[in-house]
C-alpha cells in the first residue's frame, strides 16, 4: 500500500471512530423523560415492587376473585343437626290444690286460712275454722285429701295426687269420687249416677273397660301450645324420673323413636324435658372443606367469598375517600397557595376548624344516629365515605397550598403571567402538575389509613353493615373469646388481608416518595 492510501485510510478510520461516540448521534446518547427516570427509580427499589406485587394480587383477589366464585355474596347454606330444645316441664306435686264443686265458692283467701289451720294440725285429722261468720268443717278422706264443707254441703276438696283425664273432661263428682276411692283403697265408686272402676296403679275406668282417666302426683306440661301430652309418655317419664335416669327414649303412636334428656332443677325442685329433634339451621362456623375452602362465617356463609366481596368494598371506599378528600384538597389548598392574603387566612381558617373537629367521636355518633333511622346499608356505606372524605381533605390541603407557595415565586410562573395566561390556567395547568408528585405519594399513603379506619368502623359496628361485607365486619364477627380461640379461619384471613394490602400501600408510597426525589443515592 502506498504512503498516499495509507494516510487516507487513517483519516477514514479517525473520521468513523467520531463518528461513533459523537455526542449529536441519539442513537448513542439515550435521553430519559421526567417519568421514565422516576420509573426507573421506582422499578429499582425493591420494597416498592414487593409492594406492588402485594396489591396487584389483592386486587386480582377482590375483583376478579368474586367473578369466579361458584357462590354469591350473600349466599347462606344450611345444614340438618341434632338440636336438644326443651319439650316439657315436669313437677312432683307436693302442695295442696283445689277444685271447687260446681255452683259453690272457695276463694283463695278461705284457701290461705285453710293452709293455716291445716300446718297447726298433725295432717290426718278432721279440723274446723271460720272467716267472715262462715264455719266450714274439713274431713280427712285419706292421705293428703280432704273435702270441705259448710253447713253439710260439699264446698271443694284439697288433694295433692292429680286426676289426669283421657279424652273427654271429668266433672268435680267423678274427680272427687276417684280421689276418695284412690286414698281409701276401694276397687269402683259411683258418681253421677255411672259405675267406676279403680285399680292400684290409679286407672279410672268405666264397667265397659274404658279407661277415662289415671291419677298421678307428677304434673307435665308441654312447653309449646297444641301439643299433647299422652298418658303412655308420661308413665314411661315418671319411671326414668323414679330410676333417676338422665336420658329416655320413647316410642310413639306412630312407631317413631324419640330421644329425651331430663335434667333435674333442684332450686325449683322440677324436672326439665328436651327433646333431640333434626333441625335445619345455618351451617354456622362449619370448619374448612373442599366446598368452603375457609369455611362459613355465623350466617352460613362462605368465608372466601366474602372476604373477596369484602375487599371490593373496603378498597372501592378507600380509593373514593382519597378522591373525594384529593379534590377538595387540591382546589382550596390551589386557591389558598396561589392568591394568598385573605383567601389564604380564610380557607386555613377552615382547614384549623376541621382539624380541630374530634372525628373519632363524630363518626361514633353519627353511626349511633344512622342505626337509630335504620339507614339502608347502601346509602349509609355513602354517607360512610362522604364523612371519611371531607374529614380528610384538611392533610391534602396543606400540603397543596405549602408547594404552591414556594413554586409561584419561580421564573416559569413569572412568565405565565407575563404571556397573560388567566389564574385558573396558571394554577391547574402549571402548578398543580408540579405538586402531583408529593400528592400521589400522600394520596397513597392515605389509602391504607382510610382503608384501616374503615376497618375500625366496620369492626366497631358503626361502619360497612350486613349484608354488605367488609374486611372490618367480617372480623366484627369475633365477639367473644370462645370464637376468637375455636375459629381462626373467621378472622385471621380478613385480617392477613387488611395487613398486606395496607403494608402494600405502604411500600409503593415509600417507593414513589423516593422515586419522585431527584436527591436520592443510587
Amino acid at each position: 500500500m502506498s504512503e498516499k492510501d495509507l494516510k487516507k485510510s487513517e483519516a477514514n478510520n479517525s473520521s468513523a471512530a467520531e463518528e461513533e461516540y459523537s455526542l449529536n448521534d441519539d442513537r448513542r446518547v439515550k435521553v430519559l423523560t421526567p417519568g421514565a427516570m422516576v420509573a426507573k427509580r421506582f422499578f429499582r427499589n425493591r420494597l416498592a415492587i414487593v409492594g406492588m406485587v402485594m396489591l396487584i394480587a389483592m386486587f386480582l383477589f377482590s375483583f376478579v376473585g368474586g367473578v369466579i366464585s361458584p357462590y354469591d355474596e350473600n349466599q347462606q347454606f344450611y345444614t340438618y343437626e341434632y338440636q336438644s330444645q326443651q319439650y316439657a316441664g315436669v313437677v312432683r306435686n307436693d302442695d295442696f290444690r283445689y277444685l271447687v264443686a260446681d255452683d259453690q265458692e272457695f276463694g283463695s283467701t278461705v284457701q290461705a286460712y285453710f293452709l293455716l289451720y291445716y300446718n297447726n294440725t298433725s295432717g290426718e285429722e278432721d279440723f274446723s275454722f271460720e272467716y267472715k261468720s262462715v264455719a266450714y268443717d274439713v274431713v280427712y278422706e285419706g292421705t293428703d285429701f280432704f273435702s270441705i264443707y259448710s253447713d253439710d254441703t260439699l264446698l271443694a276438696m284439697a288433694f295433692k295426687d292429680i286426676v289426669n283425664s283421657e279424652g273427654e273432661e271429668l266433672g268435680f263428682l267423678v274427680k272427687y269420687g276417684a280421689l276418695k276411692a284412690y286414698v281409701s283403697g276401694e276397687t269402683s265408686f259411683e258418681a253421677d249416677g255411672v259405675a267406676y272402676t279403680m285399680d292400684e296403679d290409679g286407672n279410672i275406668g268405666t264397667e265397659d273397660g274404658t279407661v277415662v282417666g289415671y291419677i298421678s302426683r307428677f304434673v307435665v306440661t308441654a312447653t309449646e301450645n297444641g301439643v299433647t301430652i299422652t298418658r303412655q309418655f308420661k308413665e314411661e317419664l315418671d319411671e326414668a324420673i323414679s330410676n333417676d335416669e338422665t336420658e329416655f327414649i320413647f316410642t310413639d303412636a306412630d312407631g317413631e323413636t324419640h330421644t329425651y334428656d331430663v335434667s333435674y332443677e333442684a332450686f325449683t325442685d322440677s324436672w326439665t324435658v328436651n327433646q333431640q329433634t333434626e333441625t335445619y339451621v345455618y351451617d354456622s362456623y362449619s370448619s374448612p372443606s373442599f366446598a368452603h375452602w375457609l369455611g362459613t362465617d355465623r350466617n352460613g356463609m362462605d368465608m372466601l367469598t366474602r372476604l373477596m366481596y369484602g375487599g371490593r368494598v373496603s378498597l372501592v371506599i378507600g380509593f373514593i375517600v382519597v378522591i373525594i378528600a384529593g379534590a377538595l384538597g387540591i382546589v382550596l389548598g390551589g386557591l389558598a397557595g396561589y392568591f394568598g392574603g385573605w383567601v389564604d387566612n380564610l380557607i386555613m381558617r377552615i382547614v384549623d376548624v376541621f382539624w380541630c373537629i374530634p372525628s373519632t367521636p363524630l363518626m361514633i355518633i353519627l353511626g349511633s344516629a344512622m342505626d337509630a333511622m335504620n339507614i339502608d346499608p347502601q346509602i349509609r356505606m355513602l354517607y360512610l365515605m362522604l364523612l371519611l372524605g371531607f374529614l380528610s381533605w384538611p392533610s391534602v390541603a396543606r400540603l397543596v397550598r405549602g408547594q404552591i407557595l414556594s413554586l409561584r415565586e419561580q421564573e416559569f410562573m413569572a412568565a405565565a403571567e407575563a404571556c397573560g395566561i388567566r389564574s385558573s390556567r396558571r394554577i391547574f395547568r402549571h402548578l398543580i402538575p408540579n405538586v402531583m408528585p408529593q400528592l400521589i405519594v400522600s394520596c397513597t399513603m392515605m389509602l391504607g389509613s382510610t382503608i384501616i379506619t374503615e376497618a375500625t368502623l366496620s369492626f366497631l359496628g358503626l361502619g360497612v353493615k350486613f349484608p354488605f361485607a367488609s374486611w372490618g365486619n367480617i372480623i366484627n364477627d369475633v365477639n367473644s373469646t370462645y370464637v376468637m380461640t375455636n375459629y381462626w379461619f373467621i378472622w385471621i384471613p380478613a385480617g392477613l388481608c387488611l395487613l398486606i394490602t395496607v403494608l402494600g400501600f405502604n411500600f409503593v408510597g415509600d417507593g414513589l416518595r423516593d422515586a419522585f426525589d431527584p436527591k436520592m443515592k443510587r
